[in-house]
């Protein structure tokens, strides 16, 4: 009986070190996102703008990882809401696991450390963050975005969070999210969209009969790299949110997730370019590469339910409508030189709805409750914020300096000093 028990508890330990490795490593994954997002919006921002918009980068990754230890994950998980709604104020992660715990078994023994909970969480703030860095692109000063960063970091975004993933309302109404498609990618985009209608459009994009001018990218082969690098940390993002590989049915589900989750990025990068021949008679590289993003984004919300088929399909819907979104983003004179609002807001929007295929405890009206509840209050808490920088600071550079570019202006350090700057 001794020896039983013996084995039976080496063999829980066991499986808590495969599930925290796992989990450990998707997080890694989801971390090199922060390069993925910094190559592709260095890429497609001009040349003047790429120290800075790296600058932004690694700062925000930094701000959020501090913020969300000193106050977010706290705030989003380990204190009980009040009323579902409103999380109570608390600090830093809590008690590690101990071993006894997880030798007593049972349903409520843990199985990852939880540390290695705070880990995958806190690079998930960081993706939300990255969103908005290249919606307000090439003319917000560098020192309003970071303050911004902190507020959206630290609060904006762990208060939403704490309704579905925390255990709040949006959870009890059925609202179901696997990974983040509403939590993450349409929380960012809201709080984007609120920057950029505060910011105004780069000067030059718009003319004054309704013109729409191209601004191209400096660096497509970064963009093209940064998408593959996204593409790759998706895996982690989406595989990583099972929280379990320890089982034969466990580890069924994540290679399941994986699988969806790639032909998902393949259906939307195809279905993009398609729609861009066809409207634009050429084959339009940064379409395909916001294609692939968006087929990644819808199938965010649910990547285990489907068929790799269904999947694809969901992608691919996903990739049609971003090319769709950022034109009409563009008629709007709504400026986001990388297409993040589209990209993760208006197909997060869709991946929301998308669960609804293929995950039969989702409802219609959760998914509803669900999109309202995190856009509304995202917008308003981060136009709020975005107003009082406005105010008290100034969130936009000025006309000389968005002619010189960010690179002299806030960093000092031009990315490519050999070239001309355009």
């Amino acid at each position: 009986m001794n020896d039983l028990a013996t084995v039976s508890g080496d063999l829980a330990q066991l499986a808590y070190a495969l599930d925290t490795f796992y989990f450990l490593l998707s997080g890694a994954l989801v971390m090199w996102m922060a390069a993925g997002f910094a190559m592709l919006e260095a890429g497609l921002v001009r040349a003047k703008n790429t120290t800075e918009i790296l600058t932004k980068n690694v700062l925000l990754y930094a701000i959020a990882c501090v913020m969300y230890l000193a106050v977010g994950y706290n705030l989003m998980y380990i204190n009980d809401a009040w009323g579902g709604v409103i999380p109570d104020l608390g600090f830093l992660i809590g008690d590690e696991n101990t071993a006894d715990a997880v030798l007593a078994g049972g349903d409520d023994a843990p199985y990852y450390s939880a540390r290695s909970d705070f880990f995958f969480q806190v690079v998930f703030v960081a993706t939300g963050m990255s969103i908005i860095s290249g919606a307000v692109a090439e003319r917000m000063k560098l020192i309003a975005f970071l303050l911004f960063a902190v507020v959206f970091t630290g609060f904006i975004y762990p208060i939403q969070g704490s309704w579905s993933w925390g255990g709040g309302f949006l959870s009890e109404a059925g609202f179901s999210d696997f990974a983040g498609s509403g939590i993450v990618h349409m929380c960012g985009a809201a709080a984007a969209l609120a920057g950029v209608l505060v910011l105004g459009a780069r000067k030059g994009k718009y003319g004054p009969n309704g013109e729409i001018n191209a601004i191209p990218g400096a660096n497509m082969p970064l963009a093209t790299l940064g998408t593959f690098i996204l593409w790759l940390g998706w895996f982690g993002f989406n595989g990583g949110s099972e929280l379990m590989v320890s089982n034969v049915d466990e580890a069924n589900a994540v290679a399941q997730v994986f699988l969806n989750t790639n032909m998902a990025a393949a259906g939307g990068a195809i279905a993009a370019a398609i729609v861009a021949k066809l409207m634009f008679g050429k084959m339009d590289l940064s379409m395909s590469l916001n294609g692939a993003l968006a087929g990644l984004v819808s199938i965010t919300a649910e990547p285990l339910a489907p068929s790799a088929e269904l999947a694809t399909l969901i992608g691919a819907l996903g990739g049609v409508l971003v090319v769709f979104s950022i034109l009409a983003l563009d008629r709007m004179k709504i400026d986001d030189p990388v297409g993040a609002i589209s990209v993760h807001g208006v197909v997060g929007i869709w991946g929301l709805f998308a669960v609804l295929l293929s995950n039969g405890d989702a409802t219609f009206g959760g998914q509803i409750l669900g999109i309202v509840s995190i856009f509304a209050f995202t917008f308003v808490a981060s136009l709020i914020v975005w107003t009082i920088l406005k105010v008290i600071m100034g969130v936009r550079v000025t006309e000389e300096e968005e002619y010189l570019g960010l690179d002299v202006v806030d960093c000092g350090i031009e990315a490519y000093p050999e070239f001309k700057r355009s």
